[in-house]
C-alpha cells in the first residue's frame, strides 16, 4: 500500500539532537546519512515539535540535502494551530514551506481524543484533509491517537477513508487501562487500518530500567533495553512503521543495529518480555511521556513533565538528586505550588494524568522547606 516506504522503522524528529537551545544541524545531518545510507527513509514530524524548530530542521538537513523522491515525510494537523476552518489551509502552507517541500506524503490528525475529534468535526478538518488528497498535497491520510479504544473505533467508523493509524504501543502500556495499547491495536486491526507505533520506548523509559528489571535483559545477552521495546512492537502483525524519537548518534546506531535486518523476538526474548513487564508493574511511577503538549498552554510555566520526572526519581530511588533537580527545573519561580488549577494541562494531556493531583503531591515532597 505504501510502496515508497522501504522499511519499517521511522525517525521521530519530536526529540532531536539539541546545542544550546537550538537543533544540532551538523550531528542531525550525520544523523540523516546514517539513517538513509542503512536504508529507511521514514520521518515524522509536526509544526509544534521543539517549538517549531523540528521542522525548519527537517527543512535544512533532509529536504535541501537529498531529492524529494528519496524520502517520506509525515507531518500533522495540531489542535493548538488552527480554531476555525479558515485557518487550517494557511497552516498546510506554512508547515509545506517550513520542512520545504511542496506535499507530505503523510498528514495525519494530531493526538485525536473524543474532545479534539468534535473540534476537528466542526472545522471540517477530516474532509479538508481529504481535499488536499484528492489535489496531491498529501499522499496518505490518516490520524495519530490518545484516548480509549471505543472512541478510536467511533472515528474509523465514522471516516472509513483513513488509511493509517499512529497508536501509543509498547509492552509496558499493551494492558494499561489509560492507555489501552492492546484494545487500541485490536481497533485498528478490526478496521483493518496498517498502524505506525509511537513511543514503543515510553519516551524512554524503556530504555532505562531499574536493576532487577535490567537483569533480565542482561541474562539475554548485550542487547539494549531499547532493542526489546522496539522489536517488541514492531512485531506485531499490522505494524507497517515504528517510530523512535532518537536524540544522538548512539542512539541510532543502536537502532539501526537491529532493526537494520529487523527480526522479530523469539520465544526466550518474549518471555523476558513479560517478566520486565510484570517487573516494572510493580512500581510506582507517573506514567508521563515527556511529549511536553502540557507545557505550552500552562498558564503558570510549570515544566510538568520535568517535575513528574522528580516525583518519579524520588519515589523509586528516595534519593537526594530528586530534590536538587525540581530545584534546578523550577528556579524561575514556576514550582508545583505555583498552579492554578485550571485543567489546561489535563484536557490536553495524552496519558490522561491526573495532574493537578500530581503537582500538589510534587509541592508537598519538594517544597517543604517552604513552609
Amino acid at each position: 500500500m505504501f510502496e515508497k516506504v522501504k522499511k519499517n522503522f521511522g525517525f521521530g524528529c519530536m526529540r532531536l539532537p539539541m546545542l544550546n537551545g537550538e537543533v544540532d544541524y551538523k550531528e542531525f545531518s550525520l544523523m540523516i546519512d546514517k539513517f538513509i545510507e542503512s536504508g529507511f527513509n521514514y520521518f515524522d514530524t509536526a509544526h509544534g515539535y521543539l517549538g517549531g524548530k523540528s521542522e525548519t530542521a527537517i527543512r535544512d538537513c533532509l529536504s535541501a540535502r537529498y531529492p524529494r523522491e528519496s524520502f517520506v515525510l509525515t507531518n500533522k494537523l495540531s489542535n493548538p494551530c488552527f480554531s476555525d476552518n479558515s485557518e487550517i489551509i494557511p497552516l498546510f502552507e506554512e508547515q509545506l514551506r517550513c520542512c520545504g517541500v511542496d506535499y507530505f506524503d503523510f498528514y495525519l490528525m494530531h493526538s485525536q481524543n473524543k474532545k479534539s475529534f468534535e473540534k476537528f468535526k466542526q472545522c471540517r478538518a477530516y474532509e479538508t484533509a481529504l481535499e488536499l488528497k484528492a489535489q496531491g498535497r498529501i499522499k496518505h491520510f490518516g490520524l495519530s491517537f490518545h484516548d480509549k479504544a471505543e472512541v478510536l473505533d467511533e472515528i474509523l467508523t465514522e471516516y472509513p477513508q483513513i488509511e493509517v493509524v499512529q497508536i501509543q504501543f509498547n509492552y509496558a502500556d499493551y494492558e494499561d487501562e489509560l492507555v489501552e495499547s492492546r484494545k487500541c491495536y485490536e481497533v485498528c486491526r478490526k478496521h483493518n487500518k496498517p498502524i505506525i507505533v509511537m513511543e514503543p520506548v515510553k519516551g524512554g523509559k524503556l530504555a532505562s530500567l531499574p536493576d532487577d528489571a535490567q537483569c533480565v535483559f542482561d541474562s539475554l545477552g548485550d542487547a539494549s533495553a531499547a532493542s526489546y521495546a522496539i522489536r517488541y512492537a514492531a512485531g506485531f502483525d499490522g505494524v507497517f512503521m515504528v517510530l523512535s524519537g532518537m536524540g544522538n548518534m548512539a542512539m541510532m546506531n543502536d537502532n539501526l543495529s537491529y532493526m537494520a535486518e529487523f527480526k522479530p523476538l523469539n520465544e526466550t526474548e518474549a518471555k523476558a518480555v513479560e517478566t520486565v513487564r510484570t517487573i516494572l508493574e510493580t512500581r510506582k511511577s507517573i506514567q508521563c511521556t515527556s511529549c511536553r503538549y502540557c507545557v505550552d498552554g500552562c498558564p503558570s510555566g510549570i515544566p510538568i513533565p520535568d517535575v513528574f520526572t522528580c516525583l518519579n526519581r524520588f519515589d523509586t530511588w528516595h534519593d537526594w538528586s530528586a530534590g536538587y533537580y525540581y530545584n534546578k527545573y523550577t528556579q524561575n519561580g514556576n514550582r508545583a505550588s505555583t498552579c492554578i488549577e485550571c485543567g489546561a494541562c489535563e484536557d490536553i494531556c495524552p496519558q490522561h494524568l491526573p495532574i493537578r493531583e500530581l503537582l500538589k503531591k510534587a509541592a508537598e515532597q519538594f517544597e517543604k522547606e517552604d513552609d
